[in-house]
């Protein structure tokens, strides 16, 4: 089995608890801090899934350092040290928040733009995207890309949606070698 596919269970069988237990946004809101944690310290999962270290000292650790976080979050990641599956835990972490934003009508979205866009500029391109997709909001991240010359693009899940110069002279190009073909 895949391990995208192995993650997506784990996260659904996280949310489902989250869920159930009527505890979903704390959930969240832990997740972010251990997608964070993860994302800062590489070193984390060398030593995590390092072979030598035995799985006991490994919980033990998670305890130390993870100690403010629900049982329920701690367990899911010792319980992925038993199964030598914890180098799978951002992928779970990521796939988890996913299927929270879904519930919550949110979508994660890129915006790439010549220069770094304000607050403002965010706040009203994610208006008008949500209610483009149909959705409640879209959380924008964005990123500074000179290539695209001037305008924005915008990557949510498999769309792109391009207002960019770059994009706009690729399809005027490609209209033009087609119709000289």
């Amino acid at each position: 089995m895949s391990e995208a596919v192995v993650a997506k269970r784990y996260a659904e069988a996280l949310f489902q608890l989250g869920t159930e237990k009527k505890a979903l946004d704390h959930l969240e809101e832990e997740a972010s801090v251990v997608q964070e944690i993860f994302g800062q310290n590489k070193k984390l999962l060398v030593f995590l899934t390092h072979p030598r270290v035995a799985n006991e000292k490994k919980k033990q650790f998670l305890t130390d350092v993870f100690k403010g976080l629900s049982a329920d979050l701690l367990n899911t990641m010792k319980l992925l040290v038993d199964r030598n599956r914890i180098d799978l835990m951002p992928v779970i972490v990521k796939e988890f928040l996913y299927l929270t934003n879904e519930a919550k009508g949110i979508s994660e979205a890129t915006v790439f733009s010549v220069r770094a866009l304000s607050d403002d500029e965010i706040e009203k391109l994610s208006g008008s995207f949500a209610k483009r997709f149909g959705k409640k909001a879209i959380k924008l991240e964005n990123k500074v890309d000179p290539s695209i010359i001037g305008g924005i693009k915008l990557r949510m899940g498999n769309s792109i949606y391009d207002g960019s110069i770059s994009g706009k002279l690729k399809r005027i190009e490609r209209s033009i070698v087609t119709a000289n073909k």
